[in-house]
């Protein structure tokens, strides 16, 4: 951005209430009052921060609307509010009305006060029962008519006719909108209706009943009655609309604040601002991005859609043809109003023009006429509109008509690119059988950098799905035919899971691709069978021995965030990995290179190999320049170089390894604790961690990996002090729900058992996602299938059931033989806070677990030391809070405790 222009503000239209609105402040009435005149979006927002994303819709019958009315305090409170709205303003009218001596007929305040009764039982009704909102309506043509026609004085025939309108519209938008905004949004129509444009409507009604009636008693209702009608009703209804006392008094402040910061826009008049338009362009042309923004707050907060439009439509149009599509695409990720693309290929004033005509039923017979003369279809003569329409196209699940938009820009930055997407989308939609997927030809993807990256990543597992679709349709193995069935399930599968990574603009027809594809899937899984097992199945699961290969899955959010420090970044960031033992801790190190591609080499190193280092430090660099020279194939210096001038020596040999390498090095320091117990026995000295830290600041390309149970923070902090500021702590903790059953389910691609659901979530809830015990599980499991039908002859399905797990977890062998784990985690305890081991034991009883007040009793410590004390465990993942309560967080190590330790009761 040009120093000569003045920063772009970033526009925050939103209200600034910081706090739920309050039945018993009057103030808040006030405030309601003003967002139904003069900032109705408000109410939305206001629904949507304090009340949530939940819907009436979503409820059915009576019983469950009434659930939802229970649970949503915020929406009730709504509508409690209204309804006191129109009490309120009822009452105060008729005392208004009387004190300025215009007299009223009480027979008609007893029907108006008989009518907002009705209207609120209706209310009631509506919101419990679910009416149809035909009861709106007949609130509206058949209440509101018979009131009106009481005798009366003008203005109280005026204002019943307004209120009971109100109550209709009330009830009306309820139904179609869920409550809370629509009973704000029925009230304001109601009020604006029946009060702020009282007179108004009274001089249409007097009009058109008074002009319409004398006429019909002359000419039987003829045409002048019908457009006298037409005429006020248009009137009244565009006023109400355009709201222009609220643009005249915006004018004068628009006009003294054109370039002004903190400009204040009206949210109620769509009729356009003077230099809005003007205004939106120049940002948009300064800072596109910030101009996005601030077009998405005035959508969401004003109704100035056309300066909106015309400015995006004209800075658009003057972009230079490499940035259009990039543009385009920047304009379709997350717009408030997608009309907004729309609008860039449509003509939004003779869209504007037809629907004029369409309101105007005095013109029935020649509408079509007239309507045909304006060109409302999307046009595609222009780059700029026909970008847009090849995003608007894939945003309305028309791919094929995106394919004939993307043609038109295919020689632009991009263009290519979407055009081949296109394409692609276009045969994938029209597939309707097996056959017709397996037999898909498809264009090849266009090569990074990709405007779409996480699209083709997408279609790439789409591709995949082709490929195993095609095994299912011509292989003659059944065994072949369902493993490749079930890959293509868990493909598709995973991108429903995923799917909130493909921008918005393609996401809901890829969201229906694959949702059709798994309906055909499925319908053959029966025509081809149970597989075949005719040898003992090969065990994929790993127990003790760190994960590698494509038997690693279940951290795909750890390895992103390795990702970004490692590859995506100027500079290597150090790491330090930690968490509960045999969480994955070392399979994550292993398998990074592997992972994160060719910009990064790991070197590990498993400190527990070490030893006790009587040679000094120089021995255990020796450890580390051997792994370094081991992965990235520089012969390491002599090993008496490295015992008599350690820090010498190894500092060199970085040096070398820092001028012959292109990509990253992370020294992987496995079990890293190792290193303060070497320190604290005096093989080496305390100084080698400031060492450290100098080799880090020899070079970018050069970082450290730690991983152990502790963070840095945890160590004697005189140790390693120097390094707190270079390291970057990342949590290694449970496995997810979705994870574990991926771990369990899918080891390796050959694997042809299977597991009920029930069965999945069991194990979960047993092993809390613990990995090393989710891997115990499923080897227990497949040696128990082996077992049963090869060695017993039992024949039995190849899925595995609740009884299953139980089995295998009721086994006398289970706790003794896998003990080892379940004491390391105890031993841990004894490390540490004092108090641990106690807590423990006083918490494996209890499923639920107990509060503070209850083990502090039974524990006999202090509150002080008992926080403490639960704070470690929880870094360690040994117990975990829920409510209030703390229990332990794996039930299997909580059983072990009750079982071999004797859990107090």
């Amino acid at each position: 951005m040009s120093q000569n222009h003045p920063p772009i503000p970033r526009l925050d239209l939103a209200p600034k209430l910081k706090r739920p609105l309050s039945l018993w402040n009057p103030l808040d009435y006030l405030r309601l009052l003003y967002w139904v005149f003069y900032f109705p979006q408000a109410l939305r927002w206001y629904e949507s921060t304090f009340g949530g994303e939940s819907s009436l819709k979503d409820a059915k019958s009576w019983r469950e609307k009434w659930e939802w009315l229970r649970q949503n305090a915020v929406q009730r409170q709504l509508i409690l509010q209204a309804l006191v709205l129109i009490i309120v303003i009822l009452i105060g009218l008729s005392r208004l009305l009387g004190e300025i001596g215009i007299s009223i007929d009480w027979d008609v305040a007893s029907a108006v006060g008989l009518g907002v009764m009705f209207g609120v039982v209706l209310v009631g009704s509506v919101l419990l029962l679910g009416v149809a909102s035909g009861v709106a309506s007949a609130v509206v043509l058949v209440v509101g008519p018979v009131l009106a026609s009481v005798p009366t004085s003008g203005v109280a025939s005026v204002v019943v006719m307004g209120v009971t309108l109100g109550v209709g519209l009330v009830l009306e938008v309820l139904i179609r909108s869920g409550f809370g905004f629509g009973v704000m949004w029925g009230v304001g129509w109601g009020v604006m209706f029946g009060v702020g444009l009282g007179v108004m409507w009274g001089v249409a009604s007097a009009v058109v009943w008074g002009m319409g009636w004398d006429v019909a008693s002359a000419v039987e209702w003829g045409v002048p009655s019908a457009v006298a009608l037409g005429v006020g009703f248009g009137v009244a209804s565009a006023v109400a609309i355009a709201r222009p006392e609220n643009w005249l008094f915006a004018v004068p402040f628009t006009l003294l604040q054109r370039q002004h910061q903190n400009r204040q826009f009206p949210h109620i008049t769509p009729l356009p601002l003077p230099y809005l338009s003007s205004q939106i362009a120049n940002w948009l042309r300064l800072d596109w991005q910030t101009g996005l923004h601030n077009t998405n707050e005035l959508l969401k907060f004003t109704l100035q859609f056309i300066p909106v439009v015309k400015a995006i439509n004209r800075v658009l149009a003057e972009t230079p043809k490499e940035q259009l599509i990039y543009r385009v695409a920047q304009l379709s990720e997350d717009p408030y109003d997608w009309n907004l693309v729309r609008f860039a290929s449509v003509s939004l004033s003779e869209v504007m023009k037809s629907k004029v005509v369409a309101g105007f039923f005095i013109i029935a017979p020649w509408k079509q006429q007239i309507q045909a003369r304006f060109q409302t279809e999307i046009r595609l003569n222009t780059p700029a509109r026909a970008s847009a329409a090849g995003f608007w196209y894939l945003h309305q699940q028309e791919p094929d008509k995106a394919t004939e938009a993307f043609t038109v820009v295919r020689d632009l930055l991009y263009g290519e690119e979407m055009l081949t997407l296109a394409q692609i989308l276009t045969a994938f939609d029209q597939t309707a059988e097996l056959a017709e997927i397996a037999s898909l030809q498809l264009p090849p993807s266009p090569n990074p950098p990709r405007l779409r990256e996480t699209t083709w990543q997408a279609i790439a597992s789409l591709r995949r799905v082709i490929a195993d679709v095609q095994v299912v349709q011509n292989s003659v193995s059944r065994s072949a035919r369902s493993l490749a069935l079930n890959r293509a399930l868990g493909q598709l599968g995973t991108l429903l899971n995923q799917s909130n990574i493909i921008p918005k603009t393609e996401r809901i027809l890829i969201l229906k691709i694959v949702i059709k594809w798994v309906d055909i899937l499925l319908q053959v899984t029966g025509k081809i069978g149970d597989i075949s097992i005719t040898q003992p199945v090969t065990n994929p699961y790993v127990i003790g021995d760190p994960v590698q290969g494509n038997l690693f899955v279940g951290r795909e959010d750890i390895i992103r965030e390795l990702e970004e420090l490692w590859v995506k970044g100027n500079n290597l960031q150090s790491v330090a990995l930690y968490g509960h033992r045999r969480m994955g801790k070392t399979s994550i190190l292993l398998n990074a290179t592997n992972c994160l591609g060719a910009k990064v080499q790991v070197a590990y190193v498993n400190l527990l190999r070490v030893g006790d280092c009587s040679e000094g430090v120089g021995e255990l660099l020796i450890f580390i320049t051997d792994a370094i020279a081991k992965t990235v194939k520089i012969a390491p210096p002599a090993d008496r170089d490295l015992l008599n001038l350690p820090y010498l020596t190894f500092g060199r040999y970085i040096e070398q390894v820092v001028a012959n390498i292109e990509s990253g090095l992370i020294v992987a320091l496995d079990e890293f604790e190792k290193i303060e117990e070497l320190i604290k026995a005096g093989k080496i000295n305390p100084d080698f961690i400031g060492f450290l830290r100098g080799i880090l600041q020899m070079s970018s390309k050069v970082a450290l990996a730690f991983a152990g149970l502790h963070t840095l923070d945890e160590m004697t902090g005189d140790y390693f002090n120097p390094l707190f500021a270079s390291i970057i702590p990342i949590r290694v903790g449970f496995l997810s729900l979705g994870a574990t059953r991926q771990v369990l389910a899918n080891p390796d691609d050959d694997f042809i058992l299977d597991y009920k659901p029930e069965a999945l979530d069991r194990i979960y809830e047993l092993t809390h996602g613990q990995p090393y015990l989710t891997q115990v599980v499923g080897f227990l499991l497949v040696r128990l299938y082996n077992s049963q039908v090869f060695e017993m002859g039992r024949p039995r399905d190849p899925m595995f059931t609740l009884e299953d797990v139980a089995t295998v977890i009721d086994g006398p062998e289970f706790f003794s033989r896998y003990r080892y784990y379940f004491t390391a985690v105890w031993g841990q305890a004894a490390e540490g806070a004092s108090g641990q081991q106690q807590i423990l034991r006083v918490l494996a009883p209890h499923v639920k677990g107990m509060n503070l007040d209850r083990l502090s009793a039974e524990t006999g410590m202090d509150q002080t030391s008992l926080e403490e004390s639960l704070k470690t465990l929880e870094r360690h993942d040994v117990v975990k809070e829920i409510n209030g309560c703390y229990c332990i967080a794996v039930e299997l190590f909580r059983r072990w405790v009750q079982m071999s330790l004797g859990g107090s009761h």
